[in-house]
């Protein structure tokens, strides 16, 4: 996949959107733990100590936001990433890729830095030979599911309660968007 470039001025700068690469491991761990918190997330937080990539996700699963450096000799500075992936192993659902991981740096929130990430990586799908893409979001994460349904998505199942989180039962629901 070649690079990106969202087509707009995001935080001062051209957002650009890359394939990942392993370098970006550490970066991302950051952002990861930067951003955790329960209304997104199911698990615990981050683990710092734990390599970000591993057998399960690798950096070929990953699309990267970053905005330039505020000089041309200082480094391009990550402010997102989406992750990718073929849901199952299974064949007979090779043709749908599901979304496990939208993270956006809190300085670059409501830049439109998601929203370019979504639309990237549902090119990506396509460009692999997706026709579906699918997402599973929280259901009290309300600003996630408004994105989410701009961009085509729509609630094709809720499982009620099916996590407690902070001492409160959270419905996950399950989204998804036809790519063709």
């Amino acid at each position: 996949m070649t690079d990106v470039h969202a087509g707009g001025a995001v935080g001062g700068g051209e957002l650009r959107i890359r394939p990942g690469c392993a370098a970006d491991g550490e970066l991302l761990r950051e952002l990861d733990a930067a951003t955790w918190s329960h209304l997104h997330a199911v698990t615990a937080p981050p683990d710092t100590d734990v390599p970000f990539f591993d057998e399960r996700l690798n950096p070929d699963d990953y699309l990267v936001a970053e905005l330039p450096g505020a000089t041309r000799a200082a480094p391009a500075r990550v402010v997102g990433y989406i992750c990718v992936v073929a849901p199952t192993s299974l064949a007979v659902n090779a043709h749908v890729r599901q979304i496990q991981g939208l993270v956006v740096a809190p300085e670059a929130r409501g830049s439109g830095v998601a929203r370019a990430l979504l639309r990237a990586g549902a090119e990506h799908a396509r460009a692999a030979g997706a026709r579906r893409l699918t997402l599973r979001v929280l259901g009290h994460n309300a600003p996630a599911r408004r994105l989410y349904e701009s961009e085509g998505f729509a609630v094709e199942g809720v499982l009620p309660e099916e996590f407690l989180l902070d001492g409160t039962y959270v419905d996950d629901v399950l989204m998804g968007r036809t790519l063709v």
